[in-house]
């Protein structure tokens, strides 16, 4: 990031957009880092995973629900911190392999970097000690996972906990972009991973439904849904 001093202004969303090329090549290496990790220090606990026999069809169902959980992790925290949960949305993109949580309300820089963190924590590194204490691999593994999709929760972190602390951190209908507000200029700012696509003075947020879902995620949705479905008839019928 540039860390040259920006100069004061009048206040401006200022617009900044994730480069998913870039997330998605960081997750698959964080994923692979924190594999080795795993095999390095919990030698015993692959060993245990290569033994155990796992149901594609469980490891879905309970994958699905633990990126589910993961956004709803981000809006506890969110409203825990001061937010309305009325103004609170969530999204389903999977072509862009994205589920988001939006905050559609100025917050504080303090309530943006402890819910950037939330999941990260309680279902990534909280997790991935219990599974690794208590040698229980499926946790084990969508702990490793859910970490590895929380690249750009740190990325974001990384770029907003060095600004001002009088900043106020909102979202809009984009669900790779966010907008700081801020009297100071940011618009020559490159953080790493993100991208600035622009400023308003002010940002369009009236679109609060509470839950939306892309048509090409509707299909991939069913799909996978089906595909569970399918796995888990055996164990009912053998």
């Amino acid at each position: 990031m540039n860390s040259k001093k920006v100069e004061k202004q009048e206040k401006k969303y200022y617009l900044f957009k994730m480069n998913l090329k870039t997330l998605n090549i960081l997750s698959i290496i964080l994923l692979i880092v924190m594999l080795g990790i795993g095999y390095l220090f919990y030698h015993d606990i692959f060993k245990d995973i290569m033994n155990v026999e796992v149901n594609v069809g469980v490891f879905l169902l309970l994958f699905m629900l633990y990126t589910i959980f993961h956004e709803i992790l981000h809006s506890i925290s969110y409203v825990i911190n001061g937010a309305k949960f009325k103004r609170i949305t969530y999204g389903v993109y999977l072509e862009k392999n994205i589920l988001c949580c939006l905050c559609k309300q100025n917050i504080t820089k303090k309530n943006i970097l402890i819910s950037l963190m939330y999941p990260l924590f309680f279902i990534g590194i909280v997790t991935f000690i219990v599974g690794a204490v208590f040698k229980l691999p499926i946790l084990y593994i969508l702990s490793i996972v859910n970490i590895s999709g929380c690249i750009g929760d740190i990325i974001m972190f990384n770029f907003i906990v060095r600004l001002d602390k009088s900043i106020k951190f909102s979202e809009f209908d984009d669900p790779t972009a966010f907008a700081i507000y801020s009297d100071k200029n940011l618009s020559k700012m490159k953080p790493f991973g993100l991208e600035y696509i622009g400023s308003e003075t002010k940002l369009k947020q009236d679109d609060l439904k509470k839950v939306r879902v892309s048509k090409e995620s509707i299909f991939f949705i069913v799909v996978l849904v089906l595909m569970a479905i399918f796995m888990l008839i055996p164990n009912f019928v053998g």
